[in-house]
């Protein structure tokens, strides 16, 4: 049973995945995103957990991670189509808890593969407009989501993105000199 911050009982996750403790262990430590946690005999994913399937919330959640405070701006790595949605909608979290982020663009964590576009967020403009920047044990940011006035850069990297960069930042209203 998993209980509102992702956390299950290291027992009965052995015995659903006949499992012995070495094995589960050494999963945990090869995780190249080091995304799961083990602590006091329960272990969870840090984040990543969806609203539909799994009785999380996102107060338990966001109560087990750490408040980012910092002005350094953070990086949400996305598709060529999707930064064309997000200028008009923001980032949104969708069927996830959170939106997940970067501290840097060089960062392991917080970007998915394939990524073909980095948008520069601002969280002294998200904290402006009362939404919170948690960072979670992996080190992954998090925020419920994005508006679109707190993407202050871009950054194309595939050379088709590059292509319609100039297009991209007068969607976004950013002058090129921001990527």
């Amino acid at each position: 049973k998993m209980d509102p911050a992702g956390w299950c009982d290291i027992g009965d996750v052995l015995r659903q995945l006949h499992l012995s403790q070495s094995d589960l262990e050494e999963v945990v430590r090869r995780n190249n995103k080091r995304r799961l946690e083990l602590s006091g005999g329960r272990i969870r994913a840090s984040q990543g957990h969806g609203m539909e399937t799994l009785p999380v919330t996102r107060e338990a959640l966001e109560a087990s991670w750490a408040v980012v405070n910092a002005d350094d701006h953070i990086w949400h790595g996305t598709s060529l189509a999707s930064a064309q949605g997000i200028a008009l909608q923001g980032i949104q979290s969708l069927k996830r808890t959170h939106v997940h982020m970067a501290r840097s663009l060089q960062s392991h964590v917080g970007k998915r593969a394939g990524v073909q576009v980095m948008l520069e967020v601002s969280p002294v403009r998200l904290r402006a407009q009362g939404i919170d920047v948690y960072a979670s044990p992996n080190g992954v940011i998090l925020t419920r989501c994005v508006p679109p006035d707190c993407i202050v850069g871009i950054r194309c990297l595939s050379k088709k993105a590059q292509a319609a960069g100039p297009a991209l930042h007068a969607l976004f209203g950013l002058t090129s000199a921001s990527s």
